[in-house]
């Protein structure tokens, strides 16, 4: 049997897989996406894109086609818990994205595109970009040893990779068969979901993602509107501790239940799709095994009350494809990889205790939550999240896991400040500067040789850009939102976080650089 060499193999092709596929081919990686399932989601489950994800989109240059998919995301997002469309309203968690104004954080808006209008936008992309995608193909077994990872497809192929990533859902058989345990509390619900096309009259507010969970005496679930006019999305929940199955909801009771959720009992829905899943909370304990990477639902699994999942995966598949091709390409040594574990799972886990209390909130007030983590501010969560690792040059103590992000310090670890710029002429932001590699933001001229001269001799590139020279600062903000006085620089990894900086001036620029560049690459 022959033997197909790629520098990447991904199982699955949802968000995770999708986003790693396409940032490992635009930086010139080899990869192979397999995926079980005859083409991309049809289901616009995980929808809405973070400031941060549309930051991430922004650097593949897909992130006009995603906002131009859903042309609710300009007009906002409304929460509502009630007993029904037209019944009682019990609480109004969020009546329009002014609650969620990020703007003076971020140069780029919320998205509300759902996966099911994403995923055809990542594969077009990655393929464009010269990623290899097979959908009707599953991994049936694989080997890894010390140099790579060899492969068995349903197809009959054989694939020899140098690295894995496992992005192949929530039952992910690859972390199953690397013996990676989970940890959390497990399942908290049951429920169907169901696609169907129908005429709601005025239930829902037009134009706007407006998301109902419906807490009824029939049923506990959700209905939301999509991307297609007059295509909705709802779910029940059902009970297996009481014997119940997906087959106890047949497409009469599925008409029942929705006809009591939009409150009209002569309404003839069109169902377009159903499904069964489980919702739940899981951690994996590692999300490394040798050459084997677990991404998105494969490394949690996180209720979907605060639609932060999907985001979580495009968080991994990001930040794995920029360390794998910096190791593939010699700019790095391997224990760069050894970071994604450390900065990604602290992550989740806040993602899936947020997300768990949301739940308790929104739909199940039973759930016992004593041993869970407490919540963390969504938009602090969203732009101000921090990661800790040797891939970070962290200059103070402070534990905690975020900072405001409309306040930011500019400090290493966090995302790498958004500020008001121009560029020839052009009004940018500081955000449109990064994601392409490192680059060294500078308040003063000694930096640019340093950089130059570092680039040159580790064969990392390396983009040193002075404020007043290669960009203006017309509102006078970078250099306190970076925190540095004249002649002090940030140096900027390439997924947009600040690695290290010097507030002022040193001696030897290029010498420490060298030194601290060195550190963060694990060369």
């Amino acid at each position: 049997m022959s033997e197909e060499q790629t520098d990447v193999l991904i199982t699955g092709a949802g968000l995770a897989g999708l986003t790693a596929g396409m940032f490992l081919a635009q930086q010139g990686v080899s990869v192979l996406v397999v995926e079980r399932h005859p083409g991309t989601s049809l289901h616009p489950r995980a929808s809405g894109q973070t400031p941060r994800t549309m930051e991430l989109y922004r650097w593949a240059g897909i992130d006009g086609e995603v906002l131009g998919v859903s042309k609710r995301a300009s007009q906002g997002l409304r929460i509502t818990i009630a007993s029904s469309l037209g019944g009682q309203v019990f609480h109004r968690i969020l009546e329009d994205m002014s609650e969620l104004d990020l703007s003076a954080a971020t140069g780029v808006p919320w998205g509300m595109a759902g996966q099911d209008v994403v995923e055809p936008i990542l594969l077009a992309r990655a393929q464009k970009f010269g990623a290899q995608v097979r959908f009707s193909t599953t991994l049936v077994s694989f080997e890894q040893d010390d140099d790579g990872v060899t492969a068995e497809l349903s197809d009959g192929r054989r694939i020899r990779a140098k690295y894995l990533v496992a992005a192949d859902g929530g039952r992910s058989g690859i972390r199953e068969q690397l013996g990676i345990p989970v940890d959390g509390i497990g399942a908290i619900g049951h429920s169907i979901g169901v696609v169907f096309e129908a005429d709601l009259g005025d239930r829902l507010t037009p134009d706007v993602t407006d998301l109902y969970y419906l807490q009824n005496p029939r049923f506990t679930g959700a209905l939301v509107n999509t991307d297609v006019p007059g295509r909705y999305v709802f779910a029940t929940d059902y009970h297996p501790e009481r014997g119940e199955t997906a087959d106890d909801y047949p497409h009469e009771r599925l008409v029942e239940l929705i006809r009591v959720a939009t409150d009209l009992p002569e309404l003839e829905p069109e169902i377009r799709w159903t499904g069964a899943w489980e919702m739940a909370a899981r951690v994996a304990r590692r999300f490394r095994s040798g050459r084997v990477f677990l991404a998105g639902d494969a490394a949690k699994v996180t209720p979907p009350t605060g639609g932060m999942g999907g985001n979580t995966a495009v968080g991994d598949g990001h930040d794995l494809a920029w360390k794998l091709a910096a190791v593939l390409r010699g700019e790095a040594g391997p224990g760069l990889l050894d970071t994604y574990d450390a900065e990604r799972r602290p992550i989740a886990q806040l993602v899936v205790n947020t997300s768990l209390h949301n739940a308790k909130q929104r739909m199940a007030p039973e759930l016992d939550l004593s041993g869970v983590g407490e919540p963390v501010d969504q938009t602090a969560l969203t732009l101000g999240f921090r990661y800790r690792s040797t891939a970070v040059r962290t200059e103070d103590d402070d534990a905690r896991p975020t900072e405001n992000p409309n306040q930011p310090s500019g400090r290493p670890g966090f995302r790498a400040p958004h500020v008001p710029i121009v560029v020839d002429g052009v009004p940018k932001s500081t955000v449109d500067l990064l994601g392409r590699g490192w680059v060294l933001l500078a308040n003063g001229p000694q930096w640019t040789s340093a950089a130059r001269e570092v680039s040159a001799s580790t064969g990392v590139p390396l983009t040193c850009l002075e404020v007043g020279t290669d960009f203006g600062d017309p509102e006078a903000l970078f250099a306190a939102r970076y925190g540095l006085e004249p002649g002090g620089m940030s140096l900027i990894r390439p997924d947009g976080i600040v690695a290290w900086r010097t507030t002022g001036p040193i001696e030897d620029p290029a010498g420490r650089l060298w030194d601290v560049l060195g550190d963060l690459l694990s060369r």
